[in-house]
């Protein structure tokens, strides 16, 4: 995943913004020199994030996601690298010995 070009701070401060104008959001993302879509995505997020959506994850849920895929991830690479190596040690071990 990408680093944001827009700082957290600046997200809070657009959508708090957004909330408190009477301007449709396109006009508020035009004079912040976002693009609509984003300042829309940024609202929804809050939205779901105090509690106000329930179709979309939280930040802090998507971060655990996020977490938890990572972790699968690297256990699946671990399991494969143990299997390997199980196999390379039961084919030494079933090589006869030379007396």
């Amino acid at each position: 995943m990408r680093a944001s070009k827009y700082s957290p701070e600046f997200r809070e401060r657009a959508v708090r913004l957004a909330r408190e104008s009477e301007r449709p959001v396109s006009a508020v993302a035009r004079d912040l020199g976002v693009h609509p879509d984003s300042l829309r995505t940024w609202l929804q997020q809050d939205e779901a994030d105090h509690g106000t959506r329930n179709d979309r994850l939280t930040s802090a849920e998507r971060e655990e996601l996020t977490a938890l895929r990572r972790e699968v991830r690297d256990l699946r690479r671990s399991n494969e690298i143990l299997k390997a190596a199980s196999v390379f040690f039961a084919r030494e071990l079933d090589q006869p010995r030379p007396k």
